[in-house]
């Protein structure tokens, strides 16, 4: 798992199994929560924002958000797969 290189950005949970790793981040200067999965065995990553209320949701399903509408106020923030 690759460390968070802004000191603004808090990890606030993270939990890994089977080669999934999931961190539940918050930004303390804009204030916005996101997702960021890496996986191991497919060599695939990636980091998204979500809002506030579903952050715990996100961090236990982060797949079942990938194709969520980002938060109004994460545009050009979130980093999605393509």
């Amino acid at each position: 798992m690759q460390t968070i290189p802004d000191p603004a950005v808090r990890e606030l949970d993270h939990r890994s199994n089977g080669g999934i790793d999931v961190r539940l981040l918050w930004n303390s200067q804009t204030n916005l929560v996101s997702v960021a999965v890496e996986d191991e065995r497919a060599g695939e990553s990636f980091q998204l924002t979500v809002d506030g209320v579903d952050a715990l949701d996100a961090f236990r399903h982060p797949y079942a958000y990938v194709n969520h509408p980002q938060p109004d106020n994460a545009r050009g923030h979130a980093h999605q797969p393509e």
